[in-house]
């Protein structure tokens, strides 16, 4: 039985399929890391201008927060399947093509936005608010309040939320490689279930658990690093 499985598993897993597996897992790093990257960058000026605009706080704009939540709140509604579906003209628009790894980013980041945005006022709303009426005490501008009490002070938090949502990210590019946008998802999906080969969708599972536990490992010991407390 034994000398049945290394030879079913030596006959599917060709040393080119490792090849292709290998590649595969990079276009899944490659895809993941830097749509968390776009969500971080557009996400959080998105979450930091949501918490300043909720009631006592420094913008203090009940209608401008009532905005933002609701576009929050409806974009970590559509589910990513649909997303992917209803981005295409806009990924076409941008990278020429709804296909490959670079394509997929557009869906990826667009789905990572809110949830990041919403994780970015949540660790915001955590912070002590004795902290922030002493930085207002201060005399402190908003734009110092955010960068000099706000960010540094939620910062562990805020870091964990990056890899939650680098975490999230991964499960969504094997998603997206149902429609042609590369990884393991695609490589799983295209040789795992449509070629009949069961090893080569085992070892895709595998190595996106290994990479999702080595992304929850680092992100877990920077928040550590960071943490004051």
């Amino acid at each position: 039985m034994w000398n049945d499985f290394i030879t079913e598993f030596s006959r599917q897993l060709t040393p080119q399929l490792w090849q292709l597996i290998g590649m595969s897992s990079f276009e899944t790093v490659y895809m993941s890391f830097i749509a968390t990257l776009f969500a971080v960058v557009f996400g959080l000026p998105l979450g930091v201008i949501t918490f300043l605009s909720q009631k006592n706080q420094a913008l203090d704009n009940p209608r401008l927060n009532r905005i933002l939540e609701a576009v929050i709140n409806i974009g970590r509604s559509i589910p990513f399947i649909i997303l992917l579906f209803d981005l295409m003209p806009v990924t076409r628009f941008l990278v020429g093509t709804t296909l490959g790894t670079t394509a997929a980013i557009i869906p990826l980041s667009v789905s990572a936005l809110p949830f990041f945005a919403r994780l970015t006022s949540n660790a915001l709303g955590d912070i002590p608010s004795g902290l922030t009426e002493t930085a207002k005490a201060m005399g402190t501008s908003v734009w110092q309040l955010v960068t000099k009490f706000y960010l540094p002070e939620a910062l562990p938090v805020l870091i964990k939320a990056m890899t939650l949502t680098l975490v999230a990210l991964i499960g969504y590019s094997a998603m997206a490689g149902a429609v042609g946008g590369g990884g393991l998802g695609n490589t799983a999906i295209s040789y795992g279930l449509h070629r009949n080969m069961p090893y080569v969708l085992w070892v895709s599972t595998v190595i996106i658990v290994i990479i999702v536990m080595l992304c929850e490992k680092y992100g877990n010991k920077l928040a550590d690093h960071f943490d004051r407390r």
